[in-house]
């Protein structure tokens, strides 16, 4: 009776909601104003559509070269631009990064992303590189690296090592985006995507919300990821993180509500995506995060910290997700 339901539901919502439409930022800013539950209900409903509502995805992200970035980002401790206590360090040996690859299976990830501050790769970098993706990959974990700006070639290389994700976040829309960052352009951030795209790689690309943006810069953000053609595989939203000695300390939290919305309007936008809830989470209540995914999230980063800030403990989400009655995927 209960495959039976879950069929019935959902050729229901395949019916009742177009799919993959020009998400114009009108469009997307209507969204944002629908009632709370209105919204939640539809995006539900795209949800169930595509995916096994009780699932989440475990992705586990390490940093493998932390600090001394060139970029200006204003949310990022790890900018050589900020005082942020953060100091440069070399990239970590192989088999530290394996061991950790491991820890994070053993404790339930499918996918094991490694990031590195830099504002794009030396070819010297590439090649260890290159063995942690062969490494990671052999141990049966998807793999996925954010590395900064990457060019044509580059991404071949990865692709042939056996990359699975590129991670490249948009961060803002385009109206927003120069009063978070200098040194990098937009459209620098489309072409990386583009060469991700052609070497024949999965595209993480997401973005950050509570940097003092508006509602209508969020609706402008969303806007950009759904009309990429096609959109990302992965979407990851993330809550900025507020770390002292950042330009964007003392920024105005945003309404947790209107995270929501965000994560349902990204669901809604993108309905095929791995919407995953990435940083802020720690500072996240359960009832919040539950509402997240309700709203359609179905990934999280998972294990003790983000690169540089907390996340909430592995034990700690595994004890909620069953709370929930969620499973994992491997997905």
């Amino acid at each position: 009776m209960e495959h039976t339901l879950s069929f019935i539901d959902r050729k229901a919502a395949q019916h009742a909601i177009p799919q993959d439409a020009d998400w114009r930022v009108e469009r997307v800013a209507a969204l944002f104003e629908l009632p709370f539950n209105d919204l939640l209900f539809r995006a539900q409903q795209v949800h169930r559509a595509h995916f096994d509502a009780n699932t989440v995805q475990l992705s586990t992200l390490l940093s493998i070269k932390t600090g001394g970035c060139e970029e200006d980002c204003g949310y990022c401790p790890q900018s050589a631009h900020h005082d942020a206590g953060v100091k440069a360090e070399k990239l970590m040996a192989l088999d530290e990064v394996l061991a950790a690859a491991q820890a994070a299976k053993d404790n339930g990830a499918s996918r094991f992303c490694m990031g590195a501050a830099w504002r794009s790769p030396k070819d010297r970098h590439l090649e260890p590189v290159m063995d942690m993706v062969r490494g990671v990959k052999a141990m049966g974990l998807e793999t996925c690296v954010t590395l900064g700006m990457l060019k044509a070639e580059q991404a071949r290389q990865l692709k042939d090592a056996g990359l699975d994700y590129y991670n490249h976040n948009l961060d803002s829309a385009p109206e927003f985006y120069d009063k978070i960052i200098t040194t990098r352009t937009y459209q620098d951030r489309l072409d990386t995507l583009g060469h991700v795209r052609e070497a024949g790689i999965n595209v993480c690309c997401g973005g950050i919300v509570g940097m003092g943006e508006s509602r209508l810069e969020r609706a402008g953000l969303i806007a950009q990821l759904a009309n990429l053609d096609p959109y990302p595989e992965s979407v990851p939203i993330n809550n900025l993180v507020q770390v002292e000695g950042t330009p964007l300390a003392g920024t105005e939290p945003l309404d947790p509500f209107e995270f929501v919305r965000t994560i349902a309007v990204a669901r809604i936008t993108m309905p095929r995506t791995m919407v995953r809830l990435s940083a802020g989470r720690e500072q996240m209540d359960e009832a919040l995060q539950a509402l997240c995914f309700m709203a359609g999230a179905n990934s999280i980063f998972y294990g003790d910290r983000l690169l540089t800030t907390a996340n909430p403990q592995a034990a700690k989400d595994r004890a909620l997700l069953a709370r929930l009655g969620m499973r994992t995927s491997d997905a």
